[in-house]
């Protein structure tokens, strides 16, 4: 159910940014101002607009809801402060690290890796 909530939520976040993006800029906001023209000019498209993004909006706000209460009730009963007690069970298959000798890079007196070439 989760999981059907957040694709909803998803389709309404980028719905709504397209909605916000077509809509006709009525000056001022960025200095940009809102010349002539564009895509939607009529008054009456730019309502219509309106209402999508208001519908839209809600939408989003719904689902948000919705999916934080379904959060609290998954966590509910559980708190990071009591799992700081447990003890990580121990993977057996996690291979052990090598010596602290295996960690440091070769000092100037170790061996070669490859025997010197005889020329």
């Amino acid at each position: 159910m989760e999981n059907v909530i957040l694709v909803i939520h998803l389709m309404l976040a980028l719905t709504l940014i397209v909605v916000v993006l077509l809509q006709r800029s009525e000056g001022g906001g960025l200095g940009m101002g809102g010349g002539g023209g564009g895509a939607v000019s009529s008054r009456g498209a730019a309502t219509a607009l309106g209402k999508i993004t208001w519908a839209l909006a809600i939408g989003f706000l719904v689902t948000s809801m919705t999916l934080t209460i379904i959060a609290a009730q998954k966590s509910a009963g559980s708190s990071v402060i009591d799992r700081l007690g447990d003890e990580a069970p121990a993977d057996s298959s996690v291979p052990a690290l090598p010596g602290g000798e295996g960690l440091l890079p070769p000092s100037a007196g170790d061996a070669p890796l490859t025997p010197p070439r005889a020329d």
